[in-house]
């Protein structure tokens, strides 16, 4: 995704990819954002929220088509999580970019076991 016009103003696509990441990882039972592997590695060297795994695209009627990757904690009902993940999203984009989202897909690539 470029730049998404709304009302008026520019917002940058990375802008738009942390707070989806940010709102994803805020759900409980979501351990990161991302692949496992590019998650964790990445986690260890940089305090910014991870968009890797997530893309973004704007649909003919502006809406915006929202995927996100994430490896969720075992032990939570992996639908509920991911219901919980989409309505974070939507409501973080919608309050914080004036965006309409149109659809938000969840894939979970992996489980994290708490040690």
């Amino acid at each position: 995704m470029s730049d998404l016009h709304v009302e008026g103003m520019d917002v940058a696509s990375n802008v738009v990819e942390t707070i989806v990441s940010i709102a994803a990882t805020s759900v409980e039972g979501v351990a990161s954002v991302g692949t496992a592997t590019a998650s964790g590695i990445r986690s260890l060297f940089s305090a910014k929220p991870n968009t890797q795994g997530i893309a973004i695209d704007v649909e003919d009627d502006e809406k915006l088509r929202i995927s996100v990757r994430i490896v969720a904690r075992y032990g939570y009902a992996l639908p509920d999580v991911a219901a919980e993940v989409r309505s974070a999203i939507v409501d973080a984009v919608s309050t914080q970019v004036g965006a309409s989202v149109g659809s938000v897909d969840v894939f979970v690539d992996g489980i994290q076991f708490d040690k």
